[in-house]
């Protein structure tokens, strides 16, 4: 019984961690978009992207980039490669073309969650993403997590 209750014990104190980990990613998500924009309104829009870009918004795994409202990528600190490329028709594994979902939430709401599948470069496995976006001007700004 005394091994039961440990076990118990010990799962319950991994998942609360677990979910302590990704509220603090989801804040710090938010808290990462928001200095970007802070930025991109004391600034401006050129030096922003450069910002974005350049990993001025990063903070471990997290990161900042950017859309613009027609699915093309304008500024990414990771794979710079992207910047340029429109990416509203490139769907998700399940098909979910949820580029279309950050853009239509940054035109009705302004910013919100989106989820989708993405390759985590990490584990190199396929999970659940969530992101954070934030419409400034015509430049959607977004952070995402992994769940």
């Amino acid at each position: 019984m005394k091994k039961y209750i440990t076990i118990l014990l010990s799962v319950f104190f991994l998942i609360s961690i677990s979910t302590l980990n990704a509220a603090d990613d989801k804040g710090n998500a938010i808290s990462l978009v928001k200095n970007a924009i802070k930025f991109f309104n004391a600034n401006g829009k050129e030096k922003a992207l450069q910002a974005v870009t350049a990993g001025k918004y990063k903070q471990g795994e997290l990161y900042v980039f950017c859309y613009d409202m027609n699915g093309v990528i304008i500024a990414h600190p990771e794979n710079k490669a992207l910047v340029g490329k429109n990416m509203l028709e490139v769907p998700d594994v399940d098909g979910k073309l949820f580029r279309k979902d950050i853009i239509e939430v940054a035109k009705t709401k302004g910013s919100g969650w989106v989820d989708y599948k993405y390759k985590n470069p990490k584990t190199k496995k396929l999970e659940l993403k969530t992101t954070y976006l934030e419409k400034a001007g015509d430049t959607i700004f977004c952070c995402g997590i992994y769940k």
